[in-house]
């Protein structure tokens, strides 16, 4: 038997005080062979994340069946405040089931997901929210700037650059010489040697981006994790395509762009922690912590309006089953 009213029913709605979530997702089963210096680069990313975003997002870590000393740590990032959501599985289901089953959960309308050895850089979040609040029909934006990524997963963006909505051409960026190298030295791809080499420069007014990207960190809006990702599970432990499937095949069926920020404002690490990663996590916190106004978010409006046709589908549907079952 009840005994009185849940107080929380006579509380007003819940207000949304963050727009943005990071989410990552972490299997490190144990701390020896590839895995032997990879929870310091976690430690390096989370911390480094916790650095640079401002009060408007949020961290969320997954554990997808990681070890003991790595649970504790994660929540023990949860205690100290520094992350707000944690997670657990007790085995590994999968990457992508893990990552994408924690963002739908998400409330935010920018959600960021990476993986767990992105070195993040002090205005990333700021560069990429500005091409989404900047140019219209963007679907993902990275902050890793990447010049060979032009022709993956970019049909949509080579649609919108021939129906003439953005402009588009090929120019150097010298300036991204230095941290695209490092990107290309993380994968073990050829460093280039040429600065003037061209990059695939979109231009909206006065706004420049990058066309392509790729998928160690992206940026999505909420609303596509619940038009163009697949509701099935992937029951994929890691790779075989499923990243494809999951991330990049659903930002060109939603017909938008697939975007990195002009200049680089991630570096992915690898599975080892080097001195050049230290110091720009020094330069991180060197600078202070962005705030912004506190404020209240509304997400995106659900038309759930009961309009004449429903409330009278609804009442002939209530007599039907009345109707036919009885009610008991």
């Amino acid at each position: 038997m009840r005994v009185g009213m849940n107080p929380q029913k006579q509380e007003k709605k819940i207000d949304l005080k963050s727009n943005h979530r990071i989410v990552i997702v972490v299997f490190i089963p144990k701390l020896e062979g590839y895995y032997a210096d990879i929870f310091d680069v976690l430690k390096l990313s989370v911390n480094s994340a916790f650095a640079t975003k401002n009060n408007n997002c949020e961290i969320t870590l997954v554990n997808n069946g990681s070890c003991k000393i790595v649970t504790d740590y994660l929540n023990q990032l949860y205690d100290e405040g520094i992350i707000n959501c944690v997670i657990h599985h007790k085995e590994n289901i999968g990457k992508m089931d893990a990552l994408i089953g924690a963002a739908r959960t998400a409330r935010e309308e920018f959600i960021t997901t990476a993986d767990i050895d992105i070195l993040f850089v002090k205005g990333w979040q700021e560069n990429v929210e500005n091409l989404f609040n900047s140019i219209p029909n963007v679907g993902s934006v990275s902050p890793i700037s990447v010049r060979k990524s032009h022709r993956y997963a970019t049909f949509s963006t080579m649609e919108r650059i021939l129906l003439k909505q953005v402009n588009f051409k090929y120019e150097p960026i010298e300036e991204n010489f230095d941290t695209y190298n490092r990107f290309l030295e993380s994968i073990n791809w050829e460093k280039e040697e040429d600065p003037k080499l061209k990059w695939p420069v979109i231009t909206y007014k006065n706004q420049k981006a990058i066309m392509g990207s790729s998928h160690q960190i992206l940026t999505i809006k909420r609303d596509l994790l619940f038009s163009t990702i697949p509701f099935e599970p992937s029951l994929t432990l890691v790779g075989n395509n499923s990243e494809y499937e999951y991330v990049d095949l659903p930002i060109d069926l939603s017909g938008k762009m697939r975007l990195s920020t002009y200049h680089n404002f991630a570096f992915h690490m690898g599975n080892k922690v080097e001195s050049w990663m230290t110091d720009i996590q020094k330069a991180n916190l060197s600078q202070p912590i962005t705030t912004n106004p506190s404020q209240n978010f509304a997400p995106n409006t659900v038309n759930n309006s009961e309009t004449f046709g429903f409330k009278l589908k609804r009442k002939m549907v209530k007599k039907l089953f009345k109707l036919i079952y009885k009610f008991q």
